[in-house]
C-alpha cells in the first residue's frame, strides 16, 4: 500500500529491502521513547503534590513553586542546545549522558531535606533530561523509512502529549500511596535500564567531536539569559502584576538584551549554538507555529481543569487525577487511528479537523457552572484528547518529516522548544485572563448583590438563621454570601477563558491553507 501511494504521488517506488527496520534499532528506539516519556512526565508529576513537598521541606508557597519553575527554566534552555550536542557527541553518548544524569538528579531530589537542595537538583534534572526529548524526534525521522512514519510518529506524538496530561494523575497516586519522595525515586530503576540500553544498542550515527572546538560559549550564555529570563517572566508575571514587580522587570530587561545578543550570535558565529536556518523551510516554520499554539492548549488545559476542580469543586489530588484520566485515555485510543488516517487523508485536513474538535471541546466548557462534575466534563475531555492527537501528530510530520537528514537534529530541538514555549505563554495568558475576568465579574456581581435585591435579602436571612448560636450570625452570613459571589465569579472567569480558546483554535485552523502538501512516502533518508 505504501509503495502504491508513493507511486501515485510521483515518487520512485520503494525498494522492499529498504523497508526493513533492524530489530536492534527498533528496540533501541523503544528504549529512547521510554526515556522521553520519563523526562516529559516529570514536568507535571509534581504539580498535584506541591503541598506535600512544601510540608516535607518546610518551604513557603513561593519557594515550593520553584520546584516546578526551576525544572522548566532549565529544560527550555537545554532543548535547543541538544541539536548541536547531538551532532557533536552522537545520539548514543548524548542520550546516555541525559538519561544517566536525569536518573542521578532524580535520586538526589528524593533525598533532599531542604527546599534549596530540591530547587538545585530539579534544575539539574530538567537540564539533563531535556536532551532526550528532541533526540527521539530526530531519530524517528532518521532511522525509519519514510513509509513507516505513519506507524512511528503517533508513538512519539502520543508520548509528547500524553505524558504532561497524566502527570498530575500519576503524581497524585504515587504521593497518596507512598510519599512525595517516590515521585523521584520511581525514576531510578527505569533510568538505569534506559542508560544501559542506549549504550548497548544505539548505533544510529557517529560523533563529530571537532564541533566542540568551536563551541559558542557566548551564544550559550545569551541563549540561557534569553530563554531562562523569558520563562521566569512568563511563570512569575501573572501573580506579581508583571513589570510592576522588580524581579520580573529586571528579568524582562535581561530577556530583551539577551535575545538581541543571542540572535546576533546565531547569525554570525562559525558554529552557532542553534541553527535557525530550518525556518527558511515553509512547512517547518508553519509546523513550529502550530506546535507553539497546540502547546498553549496542551499545557493550558492541563492547568485549567485541575484548578477548577480544586478551587470550585474542592477535589483532592487523587480525585483530580481520576477525572483528568479521561483525556489521557482518549489520546491513547486516538493515536493509532491517526497513524492509519495519515496514509489516506491529507494531513492538512487532519490538522484543521483536530483544531476544530479542540475548539468544540473548549466551546462546550464556555457554559461551565459550579456544578460541573465528572460526567459534565466527560465529552469536553474526550474531544480535547482526540483534537490534540489529530492536530499534533500530523504537525510533527509536516514540520520534521520533509527536512533533509542533516538538518533534523537542530530542527528537532527548535521544534520541541516551540511546544514548551507555547505552554509557558499559554499558562501566563490564561492566568492573566482568569485573574482579570474574575475581578471584573466580582465587581459586576457586587453591583447586583445589594439590599434592593429580594433574592439576596432572602438568602442572607436563610444563612443568618443557619448560623444562629454560632457567633455573629449576621457577619457569618455575609461571609458565606461573599464566598458564593467569589466562586461564581471564578466560574464565569473560566467560561471566558474557554471562550477565548475556542475562538483562537477556530482561527488557527484556517492557517492550514498556507501549508504545502507534504510527501512523506518518498525514499528513506540515509541513516548511518
Amino acid at each position: 500500500m505504501a509503495s502504491d501511494a508513493t507511486t501515485m504521488d510521483g515518487a520512485p517506488p520503494l525498494n522492499p529491502a529498504s523497508e526493513r527496520v533492524d530489530p536492534k534499532r527498533l528496540f533501541a528506539f523503544f528504549i529512547m521513547v521510554c526515556g522521553m516519556f520519563m523526562s516529559i512526565l516529570d514536568i507535571q508529576i509534581v504539580s498535584a503534590s506541591l503541598s506535600d513537598i512544601q510540608a516535607g521541606l518546610s518551604a513557603s508557597t513561593q519557594e515550593v513553586s520553584w520546584v516546578q519553575t526551576a525544572y522548566l527554566i532549565a529544560e527550555v534552555i537545554a532543548i535547543p542546545l541538544s541539536g548541536l550536542l547531538s551532532r557533536a557527541l552522537g545520539t548514543r553518548l548524548l542520550f546516555a549522558i541525559s538519561a544517566g544524569g536525569f536518573t542521578a538528579a532524580s535520586f538526589m531530589c528524593g533525598l533532599t531535606s531542604t527546599i534549596e537542595q530540591m530547587i538545585l537538583w530539579r534544575a539539574i534534572q530538567g537540564f539533563l533530561g531535556a536532551g532526550m526529548i528532541p533526540t527521539v524526534f530526530a531519530s524517528a525521522y532518521t532511522i525509519f523509512p519514510r513509509s513507516k512514519l505513519p506507524l512511528v510518529t503517533p508513538i512519539i506524538g502520543l508520548v509528547a502529549t500524553l505524558a504532561p496530561t497524566i502527570g498530575p494523575t500519576v503524581g497524585g497516586y504515587i504521593t497518596d500511596l507512598m510519599s512525595w519522595h517516590w515521585l523521584f525515586f520511581i525514576n531510578v530503576v527505569p533510568g538505569v535500564l534506559i542508560t544501559v540500553g542506549v549504550l548497548a544498542l544505539i548505533d544510529f550515527d557517529e560523533p563529530n567531536f571537532q564541533l566542540l572546538e568551536h563551541f559558542d560559549w557566548w551564544g550559550l550564555i545569551a541563549m540561557a539569559g534569553f530563554l531562562g529570563s523569558l520563562e521566569y517572566v512568563l511563570e512569575e508575571g501573572p501573580q506579581y502584576e508583571w513589570f510592576q514587580d522588580t524581579s520580573v522587570f529586571v528579568f524582562g530587561i535581561v530577556c530583551a538584551v539577551s535575545a538581541i545578543a543571542f540572535f546576533y550570535r546565531v547569525l554570525t558565529a562559525r558554529e552557532p549554538i542553534v541553527d535557525i536556518r530550518a525556518f527558511t523551510d515553509r512547512n517547518f516554520a508553519l509546523g513550529s507555529t502550530f506546535s507553539f499554539c497546540v502547546g498553549i492548549g496542551l499545557y493550558g488545559l492541563t492547568y485549567m481543569y485541575p484548578r477548577y476542580l480544586a478551587e470550585v469543586r474542592g477535589y483532592s489530588a487523587v480525585m483530580i487525577g481520576e477525572t483528568m484520566f479521561v483525556s489521557g485515555a482518549a489520546m491513547f485510543l486516538t493515536a493509532p487511528l491517526v497513524g492509519r488516517m495519515m496514509t489516506k487523508i491529507d494531513m492538512r485536513i487532519m490538522i484543521a479537523v483536530g483544531l476544530v474538535i479542540f475548539a468544540v471541546s473548549s466551546w462546550q466548557m464556555t457554559w461551565i457552572t459550579r456544578d460541573y462534575d465528572f460526567y459534565e466534563l466527560l465529552w469536553p475531555q474526550i474531544f480535547r484528547g482526540v483534537g490534540i492527537m489529530m492536530a499534533m501528530i500530523p504537525v510533527n510530520n509536516i514540520a520534521l518529516g520533509t527536512l533533509p537528514p542533516e538538518r533534523l537534529k537542530n530542527a528537532s530541538g527548535i521544534f520541541n522548544l516551540t511546544r514548551n514555549l507555547g505552554g509557558a505563554v499559554g499558562l501566563a495568558v490564561i492566568n492573566q485572563v482568569l485573574d482579570d475576568r474574575t475581578d471584573l465579574h466580582i465587581s459586576r456581581l457586587q453591583d447586583r448583590v445589594n439590599w434592593g435585591n429580594s433574592m439576596v435579602v432572602e438568602t442572607l436571612n436563610k444563612f443568618t438563621q443557619q448560623f444562629q448560636g454560632m457567633g455573629d450570625a449576621s457577619l457569618m452570613a455575609l461571609k458565606q454570601l461573599s464566598n458564593i459571589v467569589h466562586r461564581q465569579a471564578v466560574v464565569m472567569g473560566f467560561g471566558d477563558a474557554f471562550f477565548i480558546l475556542t475562538f483562537f483554535y477556530l482561527t488557527l485552523s484556517t492557517m492550514v491553507f498556507f501549508v504545502n502538501k507534504p510527501n512523506l512516502l518518498g525514499p528513506p533518508p540515509d541513516a548511518h
